[in-house]
């Protein structure tokens, strides 16, 4: 399938083998400016494989991806065009724990982004650091705290605080809120929904959990194995769902009222 859009995120038969093993098999999409695509499926699916390939931690075997039509399927050519295509898109993790420096202040950790992506003096990056902070609301008091020294929830704060330090173009978050409390999630997907009408940022909406894609997404991708089986609007996926690996994702998802099977 080809993707025809001119702005934004195309992929088109994105392709990946280790080994005898086809991790992803021909995946396409697009993701307009300012809109929000879920990458659906279990474990194994596909998932991490293909937004690894998106920011450049994996070299496809097949297949395009176009940002804004620029081409960036081939080897980057320079440390410049390296860190340009780092600036477009950005990801935020999981376990935020896991990428931050313990040893890096909050504020620290914003400065070196701004060190190397940009040309602001300290003072113009002290200023673009409290913009940051203030806009996922932290302030100074997290600005001088350590990692550890954070909740969950505000360690996933400074990851996107200092993934949108760059101003990308493309949000990758891969299973961004499901190490964090039911209330917690809340929160930081009303964050992102806030961000995302303010800045025009696209969001690709890793996760295996339905129930947060609804209050997300406008369109989701269902992988299995590997393979995309179903696309479309959310509302239309999530209450017509065409493909029966879709309905089984479905069904998995504890619902009000409903007993388990078997009792």
């Amino acid at each position: 399938m080809t993707v025809l859009l001119e702005d934004g995120l195309v992929v088109d038969g994105l392709r990946k083998r280790y080994g005898d093993h086809t991790a992803v098999d021909g995946v396409s999409f697009a993701l307009a400016p300012g809109s929000c695509l879920a990458l659906v499926g279990e474990s194994g699916s596909g998932k991490t494989t293909t937004v690894r390939m998106l920011v450049g931690l994996e070299r496809p075997d097949g297949g395009t991806v176009r940002l804004d039509g620029r081409d960036r399927s081939t080897r980057a050519r320079g440390r410049t065009e390296r860190l340009a295509r780092a600036r477009e898109i950005q990801m935020v993790f999981q376990d935020p724990y896991l990428s931050l420096d313990p040893r890096v202040t909050v504020s620290g950790c914003l400065d070196e982004v701004l060190r190397l992506h940009t040309a602001l003096d300290l003072a113009g990056r002290r200023a673009r650091v409290a913009e940051l902070l203030d806009q996922v609301g932290l302030g100074a008091r997290e600005a001088s705290a350590l990692p550890r020294g954070l909740s969950g929830g505000q360690r996933q704060r400074v990851a996107i605080a200092r993934a949108l330090a760059v101003e990308p173009r493309v949000l990758v978050l891969d299973e961004a809120v499901a190490a964090l409390d039911v209330s917690i999630q809340a929160q930081i997907l009303e964050l992102l929904g806030a961000i995302r009408r303010e800045s025009g940022i696209g969001y690709l909406f890793v996760t295996h959990d339905l129930a947060v894609v609804r209050h997300v997404a406008d369109e989701v991708l269902v992988l299995k194995s590997g393979r995309a089986v179903e696309t479309g609007p959310t509302a239309r996926v999530l209450e017509t769902p065409e493909h029966p690996y879709t309905r089984l994702l479905l069904d998995s998802v504890p619902r009000r009222g409903r007993r388990p099977t078997g009792r």
